[in-house]
C-alpha cells in the first residue's frame, strides 16, 4: 500500500491563479479584436448605405415629380 501512495497523491500544479489570470487576458484581448472588428464592418456598411441614399435622394430631386399636380394650391 505504501508502494501505491506515490502514485495517488497528485503532483504539484503551476499557480492557478496565474493561469487563469493569462486565460482571461487572452479572452478578454480576443473580445476586443471581434468588438472592434464588428464595429469597422459596421462603418463600412453605413457609409456605403449613406453613399447610395444621397445618389437616391440627387436622383429623385432631378426626377418629374408627378404628385405636385394634384397637390397645387
Amino acid at each position: 500500500m505504501s508502494q501505491e501512495l506515490p502514485y495517488i497523491v497528485p503532483v504539484p500544479q503551476p499557480e492557478v491563479e496565474e493561469v487563469f489570470g493569462v486565460h482571461q487576458t487572452a479572452q478578454k484581448f480576443y473580445q476586443e479584436v471581434n468588438a472592434r472588428s464588428e464595429f469597422k464592418q459596421h462603418c463600412e456598411w453605413y457609409y456605403t448605405t449613406a453613399a447610395q441614399n444621397r445618389r437616391d435622394l440627387a436622383k429623385m430631386r432631378g426626377e418629374l415629380n408627378i404628385m405636385s399636380w394634384f397637390c397645387r394650391r
